[in-house]
């Protein structure tokens, strides 16, 4: 093994699966091990897996069957398995797959260090199982190497598992029941984030809204509301931006709606989970919520902040879902205006009460409601970004275009992409820049930077988060792997 022992996370999935990757690289750190640029790269390859849709498990299992090649080809080389596949799965991904050396579910990050230690001396591993402990939460601070791939952005865990069983979902058998950190240490996390320099925090949780409510009904010391934790964390110095995701749209109770109106550094954005307009659907999909109920929260969160954006998640040809139960959807995304929409097809599940419900929908039936749903949205996305053209907006810049060339990209309190051309070297990833919309398209905005003079107050440099000494001492950004997300599946985990 070369002298510097180098690690590559392959990341699929929602943004807990990302940060649970960042969690990972942070313990690897401190174990002495440093970033490859990819897999050809690295000594050790860590695949963090999805299995909210079928074929993120399919793809994992296509992964590994090449990936013996890519272990043969270097004496020494380790391969580790992670996540909701790896939980769900358990031994069954080492038996199929004689070349895995370790494989850890969504409970067990803290062992990563030892099943590594063993897989280097020839010892595979298993360990996937449940924790109600908060000691899995008790990880190292942040390694003074790391830097992470998004500059000026932090995520934090508030909350993991989920206690609703939607009857579609395996969220509960994966990431297991609700548990909530105590706010005490979330808020030293987040001070943490922001001595690093960190601007816009995120706060992760499968429902995550619903943070602390087993403990307040219990009368156990230790979190608060979702409501009064935004407040908290609002009062941060350094702190610019607060979102959060995913919520459920049953626990928005006064209190966080009020926080919308009363915190100006919560985003004027929320992605609130649908999945169906039609009521029958909804009761099959044990969402707890009617049609009416969810127009009522759109309502009360708009009443409290008129500004904010609304984002959501939808599944068309769940079982039973008649002609009408679709049109009832495309009406109510219509009526609600969403800014965005994450939009699948159904897929079933082991393990969930839905895989075993009579009323399936053929696939192409399935696929026509998805097509025509996607082009509404479409239509919706664009007109809400014609909308702001002319208007001014701050972005936080988190590196180069897709489109390449000299254009930068990132994003605004509203959580749109904005692209924009600088010049070399005037904006550098994790500064704050006041722009001006000029242009709209279908998946983004395009914007030109404001006048020198205002431009130069809105930014904070964060050059500190923006790169790295690498081990040849070249500057670079930190990137842990890349993250993959199963077709048409929200980066939310809902």
């Amino acid at each position: 093994m070369s002298e510097l022992r180098r690690f590559y996370i392959r990341t699929y999935g929602c943004q807990m699966n990302a940060h649970d990757s960042e969690k990972v690289a942070n313990l690897l750190y401190h174990e002495g091990w440093v970033a490859a640029r990819d897999s050809d790269g690295a000594d050790l390859l860590v695949i963090n897996t999805c299995s909210i849709r079928d074929k993120a498990e399919h793809q994992l299992y296509s992964d590994l069957g090449l990936l013996r090649k890519w272990k043969a080809a270097r004496p020494g080389r380790v391969l580790g398995v992670a996540g909701c596949v790896a939980q769900q799965a358990g031994d069954a991904i080492q038996r199929r797959f004689g070349h895995v050396d370790f494989v850890f579910g969504t409970h067990n990050l803290r062992l990563v260090p030892s099943m590594l230690a063993a897989a280097l001396k020839g010892n595979p591993s298993l360990e996937v199982g449940e924790s109600a402990s908060l000691e899995r939460f008790d990880l190292p601070e942040r390694h003074p190497d790391y830097r992470g791939a998004s500059p000026g952005r932090g995520y934090l865990t508030v909350m993991e598992g989920c206690d609703m069983f939607c009857s579609f979902c395996v969220v509960p058998g994966t990431r297991g029941r609700e548990i909530s950190r105590p706010a005490d240490g979330i808020i030293a996390e987040a001070q943490s984030h922001a001595a690093r320099g960190v601007r816009e925090l995120t706060l992760l949780g499968q429902t995550v809204n619903a943070y602390g409510r087993h403990d307040r009904r219990r009368g156990q010391a230790g979190t608060v509301s979702f409501g009064a934790l935004l407040r908290r964390l609002a009062e941060i110095p350094g702190i610019e931006r607060l979102r959060y995701t995913s919520p459920h749209p049953l626990f928005f109770d006064d209190d966080l709606v009020a926080a919308h109106a009363d915190l100006d550094v919560l985003c004027p954005h929320v992605h609130l989970p649908l999945q169906s307009g039609s009521n029958p659907i909804l009761e099959r999909m044990r969402r707890r919520y009617s049609v009416d109920d969810y127009r009522a929260k759109v309502a009360a969160l708009r009443a409290a902040r008129p500004d904010l954006v609304l984002t959501t998640d939808l599944i068309v040809g769940f079982p039973g879902e008649t002609d009408e139960d679709f049109q009832g959807t495309l009406d109510l995304v219509a009526e609600l205006g969403f800014v965005d929409a994450y939009s699948f097809k159904y897929s079933p599940r082991p393990g969930t009460t839905a895989a075993s419900m009579s009323g399936a929908v053929p696939g192409d039936v399935a696929q026509a409601r998805l097509e025509e749903l996607q082009e509404l949205q479409r239509g919706l996305t664009l007109a809400a970004h014609r909308r702001r053209v002319g208007a001014s907006t701050e972005v936080l810049v988190t590196g180069h275009s897709r489109h390449g060339g000299s254009q930068l990209s990132g994003r605004d309190p509203y959580h749109r992409v904005v692209n924009f051309s600088a010049a070399s070297g005037a904006v550098e990833p994790g500064e704050l820049i006041s722009v001006r919309i000029v242009e709209a398209t279908p998946h983004s905005l395009i914007a030109e930077v404001a006048d020198t003079e205002t431009a130069g107050r809105m930014r904070r440099s964060l050059k500190s988060e923006s790169g790295m000494a690498d081990d040849e001492g070249r500057s670079t950004r930190f990137q842990a792997g890349a993250v993959r997300r199963p077709s048409g599946a929200s980066p939310h985990g809902d």
